[in-house]
């Protein structure tokens, strides 16, 4: 029998969403908490490791051009501490070229923007569920 993620308890699990535009960051923030995630966002990602270590997500959503270092270092950052490492990052962005920016950085996936709720929340899902049978 499949899950019905409407009714679904989240409480537990934690999204921490970087992107520097307010009004995506609100949308992710209603969007989640219809969900019962908890959910902290941030405009900037240049203390990302802090961050992380301080909230403990299991999910992190990055956008691509986000002050100060960007998305792509924050990635690297993150893929490269032991601490940090095994959490799952999926870049979101509307370049063109985020498919092999997402391989290049070794992140976990990603979303075009704008993109399909629907879509979004099945691929957060997908990687929540794969990081808590890691």
């Amino acid at each position: 029998m499949k899950e019905n993620s409407e009714n679904q308890d989240n409480s537990d699990k934690r999204i921490l969403v970087y992107d520097d535009n307010i009004e995506i960051l609100t949308m992710c923030k209603i969007f989640f908490k219809k969900y019962q995630y908890q959910v902290m966002t941030m405009t900037r990602c240049e203390d990302v490791i802090n961050d992380v270590k301080s909230f403990k997500p299991h999910f992190i959503l990055m956008d691509l051009w986000i002050p100060e270092i960007g998305g792509e270092k924050a990635i690297e950052l993150l893929k490269g501490n032991p601490l940090t490492s095994n959490i799952p990052v999926v870049l979101f962005s509307a370049n063109s070229d985020i498919k092999e920016i997402c391989k290049r950085v070794n992140a976990d996936g990603y979303i075009e923007k704008p993109f399909n709720l629907k879509e979004f929340k099945e691929t957060i899902d997908h990687h929540i569920r794969i990081s808590q049978n890691k």
